[in-house]
């Protein structure tokens, strides 16, 4: 896989992580499942376009790479359901009238906007939306565990790591990854199924979960993975039915 980040990385910078030690091979468990962090209208727009302009449409966008990556994750979201392992969303929860918004507004001058907020941002874009066995997770924080039930729901199902995608990679993603680091769970970030406004964000944060946290693998790698699971590992929501 090529790295996204060579070329931001100068020769000290290179001769410094391997001195440290860092990037060793993590590896995922035995039961993993797959989440989707955030792919939604607000992060992806209504369809792919030039990132200024999509902006311009829907304030969060981060253009063609976020729809880049939705066919990435379609893909792993098909395989992933062909052997019955757990898939999470997670999306936005937010009130239409903003009063949630909280630190949000510290930083983003669009968190300040007057007016009721759109509902149709914190939609799953369709092409991968989900299916009845799928749990989504809604948040009003970067991290899918902050504040959440997420946690309890892979207790609950025994899963023991995670196959990341989403956006944005500098923050709602590596956000989760490294509450799920802390928590003892491994982690794939899946390069190519990820995404972010800013390019040189996007390398730098992959390079970093790379160094410390997470392995970062591209869709090639994550599919040979699911392919060679045992199906049916998983008793997931209406399996009872």
């Amino acid at each position: 896989m090529a790295q996204h980040w060579e070329r931001f990385l100068n020769q000290r910078d290179r001769e410094v992580l391997q001195a440290l030690g860092y990037g060793a091979r993590m590896g995922l468990g035995a039961r993993p499942a797959l989440l989707i962090i955030d792919t939604n209208y607000e992060f992806c727009g209504e369809r792919p376009l030039p990132i200024l302009e999509s902006i311009r449409h829907w304030r969060g966008s981060c253009g063609e790479q976020g729809w880049a990556a939705v066919a990435v994750m379609k893909r792993l979201i098909d395989a992933a359901h062909g052997k019955g392992l757990p898939v999470f969303y997670s999306t936005n929860a937010r009130r239409a009238d903003r009063w949630d918004a909280g630190s949000w507004r510290w930083k983003s001058a669009g968190e300040r906007a007057s007016g009721p907020r759109d509902p149709r941002l914190d939609d799953i874009v369709a092409e991968i939306a989900p299916l009845p066995q799928d749990i989504i997770i809604r948040k009003t924080k970067p991290s899918v565990f902050f504040g959440t039930p997420f946690l309890s729901f892979l207790n609950l199902l025994k899963a023991d790591s995670l196959i990341v995608c989403g956006g944005t990679t500098s923050g709602c993603v590596r956000a989760t990854v490294l509450d799920a680091f802390s928590g003892n769970l491994r982690c794939a970030v899946v390069a190519d199924g990820c995404f972010d406004r800013v390019e040189m964000s996007h390398a730098m944060n992959l390079v970093d979960m790379q160094t410390k946290y997470a392995d970062v693998i591209d869709a090639g790698e994550a599919l040979k993975f699911i392919g060679g699971l045992e199906p049916g590992m998983f008793e997931l929501p209406g399996s009872r039915a």
